[in-house]
This record gives C-alpha cells, structure tokens and sequence, in this order.
C-alpha cells in the first residue's frame, strides 16, 4: 500500500471523499431536503386550505395520506429505472415530478383538484429516496458511508425547518397558493445534477460487465419476501412507516 493511500485512509474522514463524491452527495442531500420541504409545507398549510374550500380538516389531512401511500409507486418505479437507466434519470425525474405536482397545485380551483395533484405528488417522493441514497452511498468512500447516510437521512428534518420558517415569515403575503407555487424551485437543483454530478463506478462497472457476460441480472420483487428475506423486508417496512405516521402526526398539529 502507498503511503499516499495509507494516509488517506488513516486521516481525516472528510478528506478522502472526491469532488466527484462530495458532488453526488449533494445532489442527494438537495434532492431529499427538497422533497421534504414540498411535501411538509402542505402540512402547516391544512388548516388554510380547509376554509378556502370550506372542507371537512380531516379530510384535507387524508391528503397527506394519500401522498404517502403513492410513496411505494414511486419507490417501486424509480428502483426499476435506477437499475436500467442510472442513478440520476430517476433522481431528476423525481424533483420534477414532485416540484411540477405542487406548483400545479397551487393553481387548484376546487378541493378534488388539489387531492389529485397532492396525491400524485407522493410518486415523485417516493421515487426520490432510493435514487438518491443509491447515488450517494454507491459514490461515497466505504469508510465514513454511515455517517453519510446519517447525515443525509437527517436533511428531511431541515426541509421541514424551511417549510415552517417560510410559512411564518411569507405567508401572510403570499397565502397557501404562493407557498405551493415556492414548491416548483427544487426543479433548479436538476440542472445542478446534469452538469456536475457523474454516475456511480461502480453502477457503470456492473454495466460493464452484464453487457460483455450478455447476462442482464433480473431481480422480482417477490424476492423480498423469499424465506431468509422476508424478516428484514417487514422489520424495514414497519420502522420506516413508524417513524413517517409519528412525524407527519408531529408536523400536522394545528396551532
């Protein structure tokens, strides 16, 4: 081993990564704090939007519902693309899915409009997380991952943070439209990505090398619930689902 190498390894975490690297963690980071920020601000909005329509509070909170339901749509389909196409088309798609949804929405004349664009909304959320921590971590030096992944995971936390300090020092200007209309800025952080972030090696070396084995690796989904599997599919399932019901119950409270 080289001593250049040894003394990467041995330093500080922060200096192994690679601009490259520090380039596909931003583009993760943006991607989920963003998605974060589109989908909370309809939260500290419901109560604003109930009177607008003059509907029932807890049928605009089952919007928010409805959105995350369409979390595992998305989930399931940005997973596929990563696979085939790379880890930024979905990455991409997703904030302009998300961003276009809640822009739209905030155009909305009647309530059942707006169910329908929120709800659509959650495709584009869900697809956002696994094309993003894919490219992250997969990019990311093996050492400090983790604490990556940590990070990275805690930015839905500031997203909701820049949702309720613009609600509290906007709103009163802009009203619950405006705020849904702020929803479309995330789609700037898709050019960001297209120029400047690269796909992972080791997502192009397996590419590589299915293409010259001629033998494309096709894994159903059904897989996740094969026996060995199952157990880890269900305990993910159930904690990541109690952690989303506990914050979206967190966020949601009138004041």
């Amino acid at each position: 081993m080289s001593y250049a190498a040894s003394s990467r390894e041995t330093g500080p975490w922060w200096r192994e990564p690679t601009k490259d690297q520090w380039y596909a963690f931003v583009a993760a980071w943006l991607g989920w704090t963003l998605d974060a920020f589109d989908f909370t601000v309809f939260l500290v909005l419901i109560v604003s939007i109930a009177k607008e329509f003059n509907a029932d509070l807890t049928l605009v909170v089952f919007v928010g519902t409805l959105t995350m339901l369409m979390r595992f749509v998305g989930a399931m389909a940005s997973g596929w693309m990563a696979d085939r196409l790379g880890r930024r088309a979905p990455l991409m798609i997703s904030i302009l899915w998300y961003s276009a949804c809640n822009f739209i929405a905030g155009f909305s004349p009647t309530f059942m409009f707006l169910l329908v664009f929120r709800t659509l909304l959650g495709i584009g959320m869900g697809a956002e997380w696994p094309a993003g921590m894919a490219l992250a971590t997969e990019s990311w030096p093996a050492r400090s991952r983790g604490l990556m992944a940590s990070v990275l995971q805690s930015s839905w936390a500031l997203g909701y943070l820049i949702a309720s300090l613009l609600y509290a020092t906007l709103f009163d200007y802009i009203g619950w439209r405006g705020m849904l209309w702020m929803g479309v800025l995330p789609a700037l952080a898709v050019v960001w990505i297209r120029v400047y972030v690269k796909e992972p090696d080791v997502w192009l070396e397996n590419q590589k090398q299915q293409k010259e084995k001629e033998a494309h690796m096709k894994v159903p989904v059904a897989a996740l619930f094969r026996k060995g599997v199952i157990g880890n599919t269900i305990s993910c399932c159930w904690w990541l689902m109690s952690a989303f019901t506990a914050r979206s119950l967190a966020c949601s409270r009138p004041t």
